[in-house]
């Protein structure tokens, strides 16, 4: 074949073919400027490809960072002491935080759940209160914490190894499984609540954590409770009833679920559980009636104990010798009772369940799930005392008392003696009343009692909390309190309610960037296949305003050129003459 019926380099063209040039430029001209056009489409498809998802993922990351740490940290942030507190330059308070009903999730607390959404509830509620937990602990920093009760949700169920359950569904969970759920507890709250203690200025002897104070969930209500699975409550987390002084105020906590059972029918003698005598209930009820007959002696004796100590006096320095007459009443006292001073220290009840009040009594405009039903008072600012919207409800079932009977009540009351305040747990949302029948030994017209919200956002609250307490009760250099401003002991003791995020909330805002961000890779994918659909169809499309592409093509010696036919070259001349 002629080497003149291919397609020539664009070199030789212009060498041999000097008439071309025109068009060669225009051809070339035309295809730097086709490419040059599909280049950039084609980079702007791509750059459209990456641009989207790399936003999305910024999106979603700052929206992360919104929900799982901005969110947290601002609520705890917004309970700072400092934003509340109403002492006196001078007052260094000493800080404390009630924490109610965590109430571990399992199997117990939603058993018609499926998996894996019963899995991903529970560990998600972990993570919440651990996160939270956490943040109380490095932002508000408190030396103390208590916990009232409702640990666990089923802890009441899993049994001690040797005990039956009566109840089937609950069988295959025993001793094993309670352990485990001990650890998680404690992975949840004692871990970071140990670690924090080992550091630097946190590590100092007034710390405290107790968390001894059971729950009807955790143990049963009444004569529904096992003797075994208090025991075993008791040797993990300790005794229910105890007596702590801290901050100057002494805190009584008392095991009311057991107590409970003292106004009950014994099910096996059908007897009634106050009467003492074989085959009676006392054994659930007994300790905690043995514990509040010598409750005075030993608020006594903790609060010297308390004082000593803060006071780096010896343990025994006011234990001296004495000649006693036989008939002196000294004789029939205990020693340190004796010698004790008596130390004016107010009382503070903690409670599982909260004491009995009349049916429709209002607690206050900062319970969430049942507000106020009318506005505050024009004058006074004070809501209704009798709301049954805003009311904890008066009532009892299975294995839950919602309040105490008034009896049992009356009789705390009583014999605890000097009590200022009541905080108590079990109804999982907040309620603030003040109990007009008992009589504040310290002023102010009734003793009040707190309902601390749950800790945990998986109890039928949008949002959890926790209260916080400032204690500042300054004691003279005869360890007698000092007199307060207004005269009332209720001065001596601040209270805040903190609320966690809302949890619900949070999940909401992350469907809702769910579903945008599906809709904006689908509109993007629809875009980009479009595009390449019109880029196809483009491709062979040729302006009409160019010229069409010169061709070269063989020349027969027959064939007259035509005019604007460029001429020969010498060698095509000689080479079409042979």
């Amino acid at each position: 074949m002629s080497l003149y019926h291919r397609e020539q380099p664009f070199w030789f063209k212009l060498v041999f073919t000097p008439r071309t040039v025109y068009h060669e430029l225009l051809h070339q001209a035309r295809l730097v400027r086709r490419y040059t056009i599909r280049a950039d489409r084609e980079g702007w498809q791509w750059r459209s490809r990456i641009l989207l998802p790399a936003a999305l993922i910024v999106i979603w990351m700052i929206a992360l960072w919104w929900g799982e740490v901005h969110v947290f940290r601002s609520s705890v942030d917004r309970c700072d002491w400092l934003t509340w507190e109403r002492w006196p330059e001078t007052a260094s308070p000493h800080r404390l935080v009630l924490v109610a009903d965590p109430q571990l999730v399992d199997p117990h607390t939603y058993p018609g759940r499926p998996w894996p959404l019963s899995t991903i509830t529970r560990a998600h509620t972990d993570y919440y209160m651990r996160k939270s937990f956490t943040l109380v602990q490095s932002h508000l920093d408190p030396t103390t914490v208590f916990f009232l009760g409702d640990l666990f949700d089923g802890g009441r169920e899993w049994m001690p190894s040797g005990v039956a359950n009566s109840d089937t569904r609950w069988r295959r969970y025993g001793e094993d499984y309670w352990l485990k759920e001990y650890k998680r507890f404690g992975n949840i709250f004692f871990k970071e609540w140990l670690r924090r203690g080992f550091e630097g200025h946190h590590a100092n002897h007034h710390r405290k954590l107790v968390a001894s104070l059971p729950g009807n969930h955790d143990l049963g209500l009444g004569n529904g409770i096992r003797l075994p699975v208090r025991k075993r409550f008791n040797a993990f987390l300790g005794e229910g009833n105890r007596i702590d002084v801290v901050g100057n105020h002494t805190f009584v906590s008392l095991d009311t679920v057991s107590l409970s059972a003292k106004g009950q029918p014994d099910p096996a003698t059908g007897r009634q559980g106050a009467v003492d005598g074989e085959g009676s209930n006392r054994e659930i009820w007994g300790p905690v009636d043995d514990f509040l007959a010598s409750i005075n002696e030993t608020k006594i004796r903790a609060r010297g104990r308390a004082i000593r100590h803060q006071n780096s006096r010896i343990e025994n320095s006011l234990l001296f010798h004495q000649i006693l007459d036989i008939k002196d009443p000294l004789i029939t006292k205990s020693v340190h009772t004796a010698f004790t001073p008596k130390v004016d220290l107010p009382s503070i009840l903690l409670t599982h369940v909260p004491l009995y009040r009349a049916a429709g009594t209002s607690c206050g405009p900062l319970r969430e799930h049942l507000p106020p039903s009318t506005s505050p008072d024009a004058e006074t600012g004070d809501y209704l005392l009798s709301d049954p919207q805003n009311a904890i409800k008066v009532e009892a079932g299975i294995q839950y008392q919602n309040v105490l009977t008034p009896e049992i009540s009356n009789e705390i009351i009583e014999r605890v003696g000097d009590v200022a305040f009541v905080f108590s747990g079990d109804d999982h949302d907040y309620c603030d009343v003040v109990h007009r029948g008992y009589t504040n030994p310290r002023g102010g017209g009734g003793i009040r009692e707190i309902t601390v919200k749950s800790f945990s956002w998986a109890m039928g609250v949008r949002k959890p909390g926790f209260l916080m307490l400032s204690l500042w009760n300054p004691l003279d250099k005869k360890d007698q309190a000092q007199a307060s401003p207004s005269g009332n002991g209720a001065s001596t003791l601040q209270t805040h309610l903190c609320l966690l995020p809302d949890q619900l909330s949070i999940f909401i805002h992350y469907a809702v960037l769910f579903s945008f961000t599906l809709l904006a890779l689908l509109l993007n994918a629809l875009f980009t296949a479009t595009s390449r659909s019109q880029n196809t169809a483009s491709e062979d499309y040729a302006p009409p305003f160019l010229l069409p592409q010169y061709q070269f093509s063989s020349i027969s010696s027959s064939a007259k050129p035509k005019s604007d036919t460029p001429p020969s070259s010498p060698l095509q001349q000689q080479q079409q003459q042979q």
